[in-house]
């Protein structure tokens, strides 16, 4: 099935090269980053993790999103997401691959990555979450390729398949779950130190990922002539409904706690985030972009009338996806080190090598998400 990714017309084409420029700009600038070190980027001895891991947090999110197909069709037999349910594997095969580069890169040099896997530390929360991250990266790419060449052949996926497509769903918590430890283990951290962590992370999850598929499939509606049908759709967008409700209440839970306990550790990551914390808050007008397009999401998908055009919906799950990406692509991360321990207060910036590295990965992510659903959807316009 490889070939089919091999065959398109002009724009097909154009956007694999557009892709294909934007990624090596950011080789170019991650050469820079291995003959200098990672002083080209705009963390600090403060703040040690700046926007790659905010954007490998963001991303393992849209690759769980995965289980919210997965689950209802082949547990509930819920036939309706039949047409995308590969498009979801797929699209956590090229979340999941993100998230390794991000975390690559991260590291410095490649061979610190490598070091994870070949010298493994029980200890270390990091190893876990690489370990459950490259098993969810299997799984998805072994369910989703299986089905599609089953589909192809016009038959049903062989049976020594649904244990792997069973145990791929606990997985998927499992990956946002591990990762929300990273955080939540660290006690210097006081924003991130509470014990809905996880939750939060999976109730964003299921908002951005469901949000970024419908996406793609009024996308590909539109340039690929692909219908993902009605029904699956508007069933994503009650499924982000229910996510983003659930995550801006995990959230003003952590506003009860922070400010009415009165313990002001707990209230300055806060205060740098929505306010101004000591003359500082150059992410606020980030921070309050976020509630208002979120809220603003929210409520469209609460109007059935709206939620119902999808020219509207469009915006909406533009809006949400925008949302939970600068909460927690740039606030959570960023806003756990400010102020530090000490009290002190660094801010970060992003360098323009860092940028273009970030773009990079985001640019390789699409083209692998581009190549995967070139198959899948010639293997579906054949049958």
């Amino acid at each position: 099935m490889i070939e089919k990714a091999l065959t398109g017309n002009r724009s097909y084409f154009g956007w694999l090269a557009l892709l294909a420029l934007v990624a090596a700009n950011g080789v170019y600038f991650y050469g820079q980053q291995l003959t200098y070190g990672l002083g080209i980027t705009g963390m600090s001895r403060d703040i040690s993790w700046g926007v790659y891991i905010a954007q490998f947090t963001f991303m393992v999110g849209v690759a769980a999103s995965a289980v919210m197909l997965v689950l209802p069709y082949y547990i509930h037999n819920y036939k309706a997401f039949g047409k995308i349910v590969v498009l979801g594997e797929f699209l956590a095969v090229a979340a999941v691959s993100m998230c390794m580069m991000f975390i690559m890169v991260d590291m410095g040099k490649p061979m610190r990555f490598l070091n994870v896997m070949l010298y493994p530390s029980p200890h270390s929360i990091l190893f876990w979450d690489a370990t459950v991250l490259n098993v969810y990266l299997f799984l998805n790419l072994l369910c989703g390729w299986v089905a599609l060449e089953s589909e192809k052949k016009g038959t049903p996926p062989p049976k020594w398949l649904k244990p792997f497509i069973y145990l791929s769903i606990p997985w998927a918590f499992s990956i946002h779950t591990v990762t929300a430890f990273l955080y939540a283990g660290l006690p210097g951290r006081h924003l991130w130190l509470t014990a809905i962590m996880a939750p939060r992370f999976l109730a964003s999850a299921f908002a951005a990922g469901p949000a970024l598929l419908i996406l793609l499939a009024l996308l590909l509606r539109r340039v690929a002539k692909f219908d993902a049908g009605d029904e699956a759709i508007q069933k994503l967008a009650t499924i982000v409904t229910y996510g983003v409700i659930a995550n801006f209440f995990f959230i003003g839970l952590e506003f009860f706690t922070a400010y009415y306990s009165g313990i002001p550790s707990h209230q300055h990551n806060l205060d740098y985030l929505f306010f101004v914390l000591e003359g500082h808050g150059n992410l606020v007008p980030f921070l309050w972009t976020s509630v208002v397009l979120g809220f603003a999401g929210m409520g469209g998908l609460l109007w059935p009338g709206l939620r119902k055009n999808e020219r509207i919906l469009g915006l909406i799950c533009g809006a949400i996806f925008i949302s939970l990406w600068i909460d927690k692509g740039i606030g959570l991360v960023i806003g756990g080190f400010i102020p530090n321990p000490l009290e002190e207060i660094t801010e970060y910036y992003i360098t323009w090598p860092e940028f273009s590295i970030t773009l990079g990965i985001w640019a390789i992510g699409a083209m692998i998400l581009t190549l995967l659903y070139k198959i899948a959807l010639s293997v579906k316009k054949a049958q």
